[in-house]
């Protein structure tokens, strides 16, 4: 029974999406709900799988196609594998007439027939030993250059090959990403559109330390193995002073600024993809475990590439991290619509004055940059200061002062 495959229904925010990753090739065996193939949006990655056990009969949008909301974009055969095996000859002997030893996708078959090329003679790096587009792209950037070595059967002529080579300034050209552009294309617009404004402080992270310190084996063995982190304090001192300084919390739509009688704090994660920011929701209601166990789930997900369009739909403030790899200090740009977003840096050893006297304590710069259209200065340096406040005595979140 032939089965019709189809792209994900996109969301309303979402026009299109582009297929990214065929993992199975025509005439494949595929099992129920394996992995078939990677859907591209501007905010995540999408995966389609097999609806049942069958063969992968035909694919009709290619690698780097552009698809529609729940378009056709292959055709499969259900049922037992080998009655589908003559489909699989059949796909076997054709990449065999084209000279091809591995597996070879559409988009990488198309560029190869455009442009006659031996596919046994291009470097493989896909899965399973297959040929990807940018594989072929690759090739036939450095063709000239791949002319002379394949002479290395004759001695004489290998030589010079090799000098060549040595002297050869290489480069890659690898098409952006969708995720990619889309991000580039967001962070110039706030850039743009948005009267920015970053103003600086530092914290003492002392007592945050010294707190989690004391509490950290008690409280991961108290909440099945929920490690006691820093971005728990952080998420919930934001939280208080969120909803002392609304202004921090809203949105900018046209002309009308949007009030939120809500926090939902967005947490940026890096992921081999490009910089995702998956939303933390009514962050008032959360405890400390709640927030680690979610942050945590949210990179794991993050990083297998299985964060979904609700997790980062919406928020109404962000923070985002850069110490975790070293920075020092840094000036983050806004996640429009949203009006404010925090940036963390490294926790660094400094002498300070205290009291008359110079103390060595772990400091942290922290940046909060804003939108000058809703927020004012003042409120904007009252907002950081106070979650400096809650951060240098903790005991203040408790007591809610």
């Amino acid at each position: 029974m032939s089965i019709e495959i189809k792209a994900p229904t996109f969301p309303e925010s979402v026009a299109d999406g582009t297929v990214s990753t065929w993992h199975k090739q025509p005439g494949e065996a595929v099992a129920a709900d394996e992995l078939i193939v990677d859907i591209e949006t501007d905010k995540v990655v999408l995966e389609v799988v097999a609806p049942a056990d069958g063969v992968l009969k035909d694919v009709i949008k290619g690698e780097g196609d552009t698809v529609l909301s729940d378009e056709v974009i292959a055709m499969f055969e259900a049922g037992a594998a080998p009655a589908a095996a003559p489909v699989a000859v059949e796909a076997a002997t054709a990449e065999a007439a084209a000279g091809e030893g591995d597996k070879v996708g559409p988009a990488a078959r198309k560029l190869i027939e455009e442009n006659g090329l031996d596919a046994a003679a291009i470097p493989a790096s896909g899965k399973n030993g297959g040929i990807t587009k940018e594989d072929v792209l690759s090739y036939l950037k450095n063709k000239p250059a791949a002319a002379p070595a394949a002479a290395a059967p004759a001695p004489a002529a290998a030589a010079p090959a090799v000098n060549v080579a040595a002297g050869e300034r290489v480069e890659k050209r690898v098409p952006m990403t969708r995720l990619r552009a889309t991000i580039a294309k967001r962070l110039v617009e706030a850039q743009q559109n948005a009267a920015m404004l970053t103003t600086y402080n530092e914290v003492n992270m002392k007592p945050v330390m010294e707190l989690r310190k004391q509490y950290k084996d008690l409280f991961e063995k108290t909440h099945n193995g929920t490690r006691l982190g820093f971005m728990s304090f952080f998420v919930k001192a934001a939280t208080e002073a969120l909803k002392k300084f609304p202004a921090v919390n809203a949105s900018i739509d046209g002309n009308d600024m949007v009030y939120h009688g809500y926090q939902d704090i967005g947490v940026a994660v890096s992921t081999n993809r490009g910089l995702m920011v998956p939303v933390l929701r009514d962050t008032d209601s959360m405890s400390l475990a709640d927030v680690e166990s979610t942050i945590a789930d949210f990179g794991k997900r993050g990083r297998d590439g299985k964060l979904g369009m609700d997790d980062m739909q919406g928020g109404t403030f962000t923070i985002t991290n850069g110490g975790v790899f070293g920075s020092l200090m840094s000036t983050p740009i806004l996640n429009p619509p949203q009006t404010a977003i925090l940036g963390m840096h490294k926790i660094q050893e400094r002498p300070m004055a205290v009291n008359g006297q110079v103390e060595i304590l772990p400091m942290m710069y922290l940046a909060l940059s804003y939108d000058h259209r809703m927020i004012d200065g003042k409120e904007a340096v009252q907002f950081l200061v106070t979650i400096k406040d809650l951060l240098e005595d903790p005991a203040r979140m408790l007591l809610e002062v």
